[in-house]
């Protein structure tokens, strides 16, 4: 495709562009500069466990040599099932070193997924995490016919006797083959490792949800991967080499983002703390990193708790509730206020021997009064203090130097406030990288004044990540920043984001017509995101052009299949599914009204189309298909609720394409409000209510002669509620 408008590139002084350059030489780079003891990090039950770059890298000289004694070739593919921690980022340099192409897999696929992305991939070996994992994968893999060797980072020391697995696989641990490669190791083979590894050979293949359903393999070379993580770096200022940088991981390795960031920061020399997502609040606070890798939503969290501090403020406690946990000497003071003027000497010496009471025993009606009024003036200040704060805040403007009193109230505040807030990071945090969705400008603006900088970016897997990032001086709100170095970036006519350069992926494995699809014969690559440059060229992303969108997690949901599912019932004349930057997946769900009227009439039903709607049997009937719907989807992909329109759409009203396709971001401006009460917080309490009702389907009819039950049953919901859904963390 021809692309007449004008084509964007990194502005000067943002970064530079380093190409020809291989996985393993970046690990090599960095173990000739000053040594890391601390490069890897694990954490474990007995505190963390730490790796050198240089033992970090003889465990990877280990695995490559091990895996090559097992026979396998340049170009064999190695499937990952594993854990995003040192592990796997050892046996990841180990099939980068052994020229092998590893695919990692997302412990969070649907076992159907694994199977397909293993023997679509035709990988030879597999290696997982742990032996349960194995346990639980093996037996749907015996029929693979490439696969040939499965191995265990994790086993116990008997684990070889625990387990049945087929013969026609060959078991080792992770350990075995480490020790195969010790037998073999010199410096000769450490360097035949690297003699005929170029940077153009193929490193990985990820893959992705398809437009179909079935995931797409992403070929990504070592160019593509070790280029765009030196143009990341390169471009954020004050960051240093060596050990000073300490970094906090919880992404997933399986994904891009914190896989081309982790070479980064290994190539820079950095202290890497791998870490789950349900632990990182925790390590947040223990590692204090300098630079955190996320997804909007964890700040979204964060935001939200912030403002919850302030607009929410606590309800005054009442004097029963009150918990004496002050000081004795204080106790004694404030009875002492409320004596009388005269004394006897008994009630002098019980006065004084009220420092010598527990707090069960204390228990005088004025002086609890007394310190619930005192507290509650306490929380009333302090929320006040903290309203203040985010006024303040949300007046930033990141980009923009504040001055005069406005900066002195920013450093006021930064004094009695912000600093609280930069403590949840670990009260080091020099930048907070942001990728895989979109950030909202009011959140990148507040975290600005509070002196947490989020560098917020975009990106794709076939675009190695990131081919935009805000950085430097380059920062705007709102923006996914500037062209990084080495690519440049176009908006087609249509408004279609196109990319072209050094990251861009050869391709799909074994798919030419979606490669020919998604790369045009001038090398422009089709994001299907909407876009647009700012004046002072940022770029902004507006909508979606393509069908599958992302969540806030930085997950893909693929809404086709789960729409033209539902949309086989005679009850849906359309389904749109939606999400895109939500927390999860929901559904928009247009009925076919003669349909459901005739089946009102069954379930003896004379209403209204509206009152139609929300009836409860009704309800029950259209939760039935969505729950089989959902059968075998990964779990970001269910719909967590839906709803049901009293429209229809047509080519007439806007919401069809000439072809009968539905406009995606019309339906979504039309039917805003209906989107928004999906995900709104304060209608969560009457869905919850809603969703509870639909559970139980009729309030006042029985569950066994329900008639919406019994149709629910024919439909094989009872089926789908006992069946798998694949692997989960």
């Amino acid at each position: 495709m021809l692309c007449s408008n004008k084509i964007y590139t990194a502005p000067p002084n943002s970064g530079n562009v380093l190409l020809g350059r291989t996985l393993p030489s970046l690990l090599d780079e960095a173990c000739d500069r000053v040594p890391n003891p601390h490069a890897l990090n694990q954490w474990t039950e007995q505190g963390w466990q730490p790796l050198s770059e240089q033992a970090f890298r003889t465990a990877a000289e280990e695995v490559a040599l091990g895996l090559s004694n097992l026979g396998l070739e340049k170009g064999d593919r190695v499937a990952l099932l594993m854990h995003s921690d040192v592990n796997f980022c050892i046996v990841d340099m180990g099939c980068l070193l052994a020229q092998l192409i590893d695919v990692p897999i997302d412990l969070t696929q649907t076992l159907e997924n694994i199977v397909f992305i293993t023997q679509h991939s035709e990988a030879k070996a597999l290696i997982v995490s742990s032996l349960d994992l194995l346990d639980r994968i093996i037996p749907y893999l015996d029929s693979t016919s490439h696969l040939q060797i499965a191995i265990v980072a994790d086993v116990p020391l008997d684990w070889q006797g625990q387990s049945k697995h087929p013969r026609s696989i060959q078991f080792f641990s992770l350990e075995e083959i480490r020790q195969r490669g010790q037998a073999q190791m010199s410096d000769e083979m450490r360097q035949q490792l690297r003699a005929s590894l170029t940077a153009n050979d193929l490193a990985t293949i990820i893959y992705i949800p398809g437009a179909t359903g079935k995931p797409q393999g992403v070929m990504l070379t070592h160019e593509n991967l070790s280029a765009n993580a030196l143009a990341m770096f390169s471009g954020i200022p004050d960051l240093e080499l060596g050990a000073k940088e300490v970094v906090l991981s919880f992404l997933p390795l399986t994904h891009v983002f914190a896989r081309v960031f982790f070479y980064g920061h290994m190539n820079y020399g950095h202290s890497v703390y791998f870490t789950t997502p349900n632990r990182v609040m925790k390590h947040l606070k223990e590692v204090q990193p300098t630079i955190f890798a996320t997804v909007p939503l964890l700040l979204e969290k964060i935001y939200q708790r912030i403002l919850e501090t302030g607009s929410q403020p606590k309800k005054a406690e009442t004097a029963k509730s009150v918990k004496y946990d002050v000081l004795p000497r204080f106790r004694t003071f404030a009875a002492q206020m409320f004596q009388k003027k005269q004394e006897t000497p008994q009630q002098k010496f019980r006065l004084s021997s009220l420092r010598w009471l527990p707090p069960t025993q204390f228990k005088l009606p004025h002086w609890q009064a007394s310190l619930t009024a005192w507290k509650s003036l306490q929380t009333e200040q302090t929320q006040r203090l903290i309203d203040w704060a985010i006024a303040l805040a949300q007046q930033y403007e990141l980009g923009q130097s504040p001055s005069g009193k406005y900066d002195w109230m920013l450093k006021l505040a930064d004094r009695l406030v912000f600093s609280r807030w930069r403590a949840v990071f670990g009260g080091h945090l020099k930048y907070a990288i942001c990728g895989g969705a979109a950030l909202k400008a009011e959140i990148a603006n507040l975290f600005a004044a509070a002196r947490v900088t989020i560098l917020q970016g975009y990106g794709l897997t076939e675009t190695s990540s990131a081919v935009a990032c805000n950085r430097g001086c380059f920062n705007r709100a709102g923006t996914v920043g500037v062209p990084l170095p080495g690519i440049e970036i176009a908006i087609a006519p249509d408004g279609e984001i196109l990319v072209r350069g050094s990251y861009v992926t050869q391709g799909y494995y074994k798919n030419p017509e979606a490669t020919q699809q998604a790369i045009d014969s001038e090398g422009w690559f089709h994001t299907g995101d909407l876009g647009e440059f700012t004046a002072d060229g940022f770029l902004k992303i507006v909508g979606l052009k393509k069908s599958h969108f992302k969540l806030s997690t930085g997950k893909y949901v693929t809404p086709l299949p789960l729409e033209h599912k539902l949309e086989q019932s005679p009850l849906v004349a359309q389904a749109v599914a939606v999400g895109a930057e939500r927390k999860f997946c929901a559904m928009l769900i247009f009925p076919d009204f003669n349909n459901l009227r005739q089946q009102a009439q069954i379930l003896g039903l004379d209403l209204p189309d509206a009152e139609l709607l929300n009836h409860p049997c009704i309800l029950a009937l259209y939760q039935a298909l969505v729950d089989e719907a959902n059968c075998h989807l990964p779990y970001w992909s269910l719909v967590k609720r839906f709803q049901l329109i009293n429209a229809t759409l047509s080519i007439e009203n806007g919401m069809l394409t000439p072809t009968g396709e539905v406009k995606r971001t019309r339906i979504a401006e039309m039917f805003a409000q209906e989107v928004n009460a999906l995900y709104g917080q304060e209608d969560s309490k009457r869905r919850e209510t809603q969703r509870h009702e639909q559970l139980n389907l009729c309030p006042s009819v029985p569950t066994s002669t329900c008639p919406a039950y019994a149709q629910s049953l024919s439909q094989g919901v009872e089926r789908i509620r006992n069946s798998e859904f694949g692997i989960r963390n």
